[in-house]
C-alpha cells in the first residue's frame, strides 16, 4: 500500500509531509479530508514560537469568505490520539486547547524538541522534505507568537509518498 503524503505549497517554499495513519487514524483521516476539500488553501501559519513550533490550519485565516459548511467543519472536534511518536524536530501533530479532546483543524510542526507533548498530543506525521521552509517560517519576526507577516499556504495537495534513500 502506498502511503499518503501532503504537499504544502507556501509563500516560503514547499513542505512535504508523510502521514502515519497507524499511529493516529482519526487525525490522519481528518487532515486528509481537510486537504481534499481545499480547507487549508490560502490559510496561514498563524502561530510561531521561535525555536519550537510553527502552527497552521486555522481556517479563519483563509483569504476571502468562508462557506457555512467550512465554518461548521472548523468547529468539529476530533478525539485525542496520544501515541508513541516522540514530539521531536519535524513531527506533525494536532493542535488543541489545554483541555483534552479539543482538536479541530489546527496542526503544528516542531522545529525543536517537545518532550512535554509526548503522550498527550496526537502526533501523526513528519516532514519528509522542506524542513528548510519550516525553519524559515520559524525564523520570521513575531510578536506574542503571532508572525508579523504570516506565511500563507497557497495550496495543499495529497500526493503519493516518494521513497528516499
Amino acid at each position: 500500500m502506498v502511503s499518503k503524503c501532503v504537499k504544502f505549497e507556501t509563500e516560503a517554499g514547499d513542505i512535504n509531509i508523510e502521514l502515519y495513519p497507524e499511529s493516529a487514524r482519526e487525525s490522519v483521516r481528518n487532515f486528509l479530508n481537510l486537504v481534499a476539500i481545499g480547507a487549508f488553501d490560502t490559510t496561514t501559519f498563524s502561530r510561531v514560537v521561535p525555536g519550537f513550533v510553527i502552527q497552521g490550519g486555522n481556517l479563519y485565516t483563509r483569504e476571502g469568505k468562508m462557506s457555512f459548511s467550512l465554518g461548521m467543519r472548523a468547529r468539529k472536534v476530533i478525539p485525542d490520539e496520544p501515541n508513541k511518536i516522540l514530539h521531536e524536530r519535524g513531527v506533525l501533530s494536532m493542535a488543541r486547547m489545554d483541555e483534552p479532546n479539543t482538536a479541530t483543524t489546527s496542526f503544528f510542526i516542531l522545529v525543536g524538541p517537545g518532550q512535554h507533548l509526548d503522550g498527550t498530543f496526537a502526533a501523526f506525521g513528519r516532514v519528509a522534505s522542506g524542513m528548510e521552509t519550516v525553519d524559515a517560517i520559524n525564523k520570521a519576526a513575531v510578536t506574542d507568537e503571532k508572525p508579523d507577516k504570516p506565511v500563507r499556504i497557497k495550496k495543499a495537495t495529497i500526493t503519493p509518498c516518494v521513497a528516499t534513500q
